[in-house]
């Protein structure tokens, strides 16, 4: 084929891909177009045949599935299920997708019927507690971040084409921050998940002074208790660690546990 890539001498397949949403902003998929320097680059990796945000034509012929967006309606999870079936491998793509995203925020509020009628008044809408892609389906690959980074992605779509392993940093931010001699955000008084937050992003937030707010999910044996110790130290109100647990969903089970010890002491 004339657009046949090759690596080492060796051609290259190029697999047919759809991209999909569910309930998200749409952001992640945003991120892969803007990134026009290798745009062009990564579109020759893969054969997109499904793409809402940028193309008209779409087809169910894919063999990899990259969804956005977390499961809030029946018609989702039946939706999901058909990509599920058609696909040889679903890559969750961002947080919504890997954990709920902002979206499970409401999953706080025990009544989603008072939520609904909080939100939307008498206007009847069919909506459920916000839940990840794995809750549903089995999902081979997940892609961390709000917003994903285009590098990253780009990175692992080049290794799923060339059928090398997808390995994720088992470090925390932290080490990406010091790496790039940032000054600690908790010196400056902001909490910061860094120090239990699954690195790759680069240290984004807080290389611009904005302390990590978990989007990418807990890092292997990340240390909460010791991350509270250093909140605690900073005398750094633990309302506002819990703002940050809460915000994605990754760290959902510890949020639980620390809104209901915060409840309890008042």
């Amino acid at each position: 084929m004339k657009d046949e890539k090759k690596y080492l001498g060796v051609a290259v397949p190029r697999p047919r891909v759809g991209f999909f949403e569910l309930s998200s902003c749409e952001g992640c998929q945003l991120q892969l177009l803007n990134n026009e320097a290798s745009l062009l680059d990564f579109l020759g990796l893969v054969e997109i045949v499904n793409f809402r945000e940028g193309m008209k034509e779409a087809a169910d012929d894919y063999q990899i599935a990259f969804v956005e967006g977390s499961v809030t309606r029946a018609d989702e999870e039946e939706r999901l299920h058909k990509i599920r079936r058609n696909a040889d491998l679903v890559v969750a793509l961002g947080s919504c997708a890997c954990f709920g995203g902002v979206n499970q925020l409401k999953n706080r509020f025990q009544d989603q019927e008072w939520v609904k009628k909080e939100v939307y008044g008498n206007h009847p809408i069919a909506s459920q507690e916000a839940r990840p892609l794995s809750a549903f389906i089995k999902v081979d690959l997940e892609i961390y971040g709000c917003p994903i980074k285009k590098e990253e992605v780009e990175r692992i779509v080049t290794n799923l084409v060339l059928g090398k392993a997808v390995n994720h940093p088992k470090y925390p931010i932290c080490m990406e921050c010091k790496a790039k001699e940032n000054i600690c955000l908790f010196e400056l008084g902001e909490p910061c998940l860094g120090p239990i937050t699954r690195a790759g992003c680069d240290a984004w937030c807080p290389s611009n002074r904005l302390g990590c707010w978990g989007c990418r999910g807990p890092a292997p044996e990340a240390n909460i208790a010791e991350l509270k110790r250093i909140v605690a130290k900073r005398k750094i109100p633990l309302e506002r660690l819990l703002d940050r647990l809460e915000c994605f969903g990754g760290f959902a089970g510890e949020a639980g546990k620390l809104r209901l010890a915060l409840e309890a002491a008042k």
